[in-house]
């Protein structure tokens, strides 16, 4: 009878086989999500080992690490072999890559490009539930000199109020802006009100000479540019 890994526990497999092994032999990048996970965890339960139950419960979020970051204790919980202490474990390894990812952002305070933007505004909008409005205010030289929410409402919408935009942006003495906002649907087309919004703020723009350089939707580990697609 041959057995499969699956049915072995981990301390049975090959040396080349067990995650620990794997990553002090072979480095980081030679494990999977799941062998990752499994070092988090620790354990299975009594039908699986740890990397059998990781690569399940990454299956069930499509094998996305954002998906997974979106899951709570109770919905890990959900399955067997996942109590309260590994749930925490999960939740905080995803939590600290989250804001490693910020801080790699913040490292590169110039803007030139809509990815620019969009790897200094992932990490804080890209995960959420509900829909929010950031502003990126840049100087003269496209450097951020803040980065602001401007309103925070619904699964489909939120209320922008311009005048609090340009407030920001004088008190900032800010040159230019960049428009941020999530879609947590999951598209990224934008819908007329987007395209109103920043036809509005494009304008009151003009008059106090700030320019609105970009509007980016993004949802998860996509985004979509206004500037790249010529629309402002």
């Amino acid at each position: 009878m041959i057995l499969s890994n699956k049915s072995l526990g981990i301390k049975e497999w090959k040396a080349d086989d067990k995650p620990r092994e794997k990553l002090m032999s072979k480095g980081k990048e030679a494990l999977s999500d799941a062998e990752l996970l499994a070092i988090l965890i620790g354990s299975g339960n009594r039908e699986e080992n740890a990397v059998s139950l990781c690569q399940r419960i990454l299956g069930s979020v499509n094998h996305n690490l954002l998906e997974l970051g979106k899951l709570g204790i109770s919905d890990l919980m959900k399955f067997k072999g996942i109590g309260e202490a590994k749930a925490l474990s999960i939740i905080t390894a995803l939590e600290l890559g989250r804001r490693r990812r910020l801080e790699d952002a913040l490292v590169k305070a110039n803007i030139s490009s809509s990815k620019d933007v969009f790897e200094l505004m992932q990490p804080i909008i890209g995960e959420l539930e509900l829909e929010e409005f950031w502003i990126v205010f840049l100087n003269n030289s496209n450097k951020v000199l803040s980065k602001q929410k401007i309103s925070s409402g619904g699964i489909t919408g939120t209320v922008v109020d311009v005048r609090l935009v340009f407030k920001m942006a004088l008190e900032l003495f800010s040159t230019a802006i960049i428009l941020c906002h999530n879609h947590p649907s999951g598209g990224l087309k934008p819908s007329q009100a987007d395209i109103n919004l920043t036809q509005k703020i494009t304008e009151a723009g003009k008059v106090l000479d700030i320019k609105v350089l970009d509007h980016l939707i993004i949802s998860g580990n996509h985004f979509y540019s206004f500037a790249d697609e010529g629309r402002i």
